[in-house]
């Protein structure tokens, strides 16, 4: 069931994940076969975490020509790619023996010893994306974060005006320094997704669609946004 929030984005609401994760499934790979037929390339970019991984699973079987296809994240961890914590470890494990596993996967991480250093090299790594990037699937944290978009982040109010594809941020409450792709890039996409479950995340869902600066519940970034209107798919 779809309908229509109070803000610019759509809410489609399914009885349990599994249900979830092959419904966006099947819309992220319309949008990725949109891009192909369109200019021959495609790019999509993915949260981390645990939430993503059925539907990652799920996309990974679509019959796209994922040779043609470009996968980057949202957001990393500054951690080795190899650590249990790296977003694009998650990221290749889930595509791997799969068709997905042709696709062309574009990280975050570098040699440098910390994000600020890397910036430069990320934005060139990111220039090499088709876009505007045919569809973002973005995910959203218990304090409203989205990306790395974090509300307690020093940097958050730099990053949500920057004209730069990347920030880096350093989240009070969390383990490791973070790199994001900034507003600007998460934002110039074809198709704007938010893939959130449980009775928590929608709770914060609710608050996020009230009155409220996006600094207090980042998320209401994708939310307002109307160009693309955020697609939220939600399940229990």
């Amino acid at each position: 069931m779809a309908a229509r929030l109070d803000s610019s984005a759509v809410l489609h609401e399914w009885p349990d994940r599994d249900a979830l994760d092959h419904a966006l499934a099947e819309a992220v790979g319309a949008a990725l076969q949109a891009g192909l037929e369109r200019r021959g390339a495609a790019s999509l970019v993915v949260s981390g975490g645990r939430t993503p991984l059925g539907f990652l699973r799920a996309l990974a079987q679509a019959p796209l020509d994922w040779s043609q296809v470009a996968v980057t994240l949202a957001d990393e961890r500054w951690v080795d790619v190899l650590d249990e914590a790296s977003n694009e470890r998650l990221l290749v494990s889930a595509l791997s023996g799969t068709p997905a596993a042709a696709a062309r996967i574009v990280g975050l991480k570098t040699a440098h010893a910390d994000p600020e250093s890397a910036l430069a090299e990320i934005a060139a790594r990111l220039a090499t994306l088709p876009r505007p990037f045919d569809a973002v699937v973005l995910g959203m944290g218990d304090d409203g974060h989205t990306a790395s978009l974090f509300p307690d982040a020093p940097q958050l109010a730099a990053t949500i005006v920057s004209p730069a594809p990347v920030a880096a941020l350093t989240p009070r409450g969390a383990a490791h320094a973070r790199l994001s792709l900034t507003p600007a890039a998460l934002f110039d996409a074809q198709a704007l997704f938010l893939h959130i479950t449980g009775d928590g995340k929608r709770s914060v869902l609710d608050a996020a669609l009230g009155d409220g600066p996006v600094e207090a519940l980042p998320v209401r970034l994708a939310l307002r946004h109307d160009r693309p209107v955020c697609q939220v798919y939600w399940a229990p």
